[in-house]
């Protein structure tokens, strides 16, 4: 049997583009960018404020944040392996530290789904449905990853982000920190 050079050339593109994609369709996976863990602080002369932070979350319940205390605001998705890992540590460390709000924005997810994760983890904290407060993060420590972690201080502006999976010690240091302040 034998193939002409233009045959063999055909079927080489015809694989390398339908290995490409999505195969026409797309899922919310396939675009998602995971951090590395990084931990930026921002000095409190250089910082912006934070958007407001309001909304319904998974629970139904309208939601709204008052500026005043420090706040870590938590982007997740049920089906993002390193948001499976973190939300222990983000469950522990929002009942280790009550005078610090914790939210969560969900992101590209089905709200059935993540309430069921919520539950599973056990999140003591409203997670908003809304994920275009992303958007209101321009300018400042935007959520580059899933997760990303963005601490926000007194003043309500953004002092700190963690993108990618949070660690008891990268966030513990900057709650104390901003906290400090």
């Amino acid at each position: 049997m034998r193939f002409s050079f233009e045959a063999i050339a055909t079927l080489i593109i015809g694989v390398l583009l339908t290995s490409c994609g999505g195969g026409g369709t797309s899922s919310s996976q396939e675009s998602f960018v995971a951090g590395n863990g990084s931990v930026t602080f921002i000095k409190p002369d250089k910082r912006v404020e934070a958007p407001t932070l309001t909304g319904m979350t998974l629970s139904g319940t309208k939601y709204k944040f008052i500026v005043g205390q420090v706040a870590v605001v938590n982007v997740w998705a049920s089906w993002c392996s390193p948001c499976r890992a973190e939300a222990p540590t983000l469950a522990a460390l929002a009942n280790k530290y009550v005078d610090v709000s914790f939210m969560g924005i969900l992101t590209r997810d089905n709200p059935a789904t993540a309430e069921a994760f919520q539950r599973r983890f056990a999140l003591p904290y409203p997670t908003f449905i809304d994920d275009s407060l992303l958007i209101g993060f321009k300018g400042s420590l935007q959520a580059n990853a899933i997760p990303s972690t963005v601490v926000i201080d007194k003043k309500g502006r953004v002092a700190a982000r963690i993108s990618g999976e949070i660690t008891v010690a990268s966030l513990t240091d900057l709650i104390e920190r901003v906290s400090a302040e």
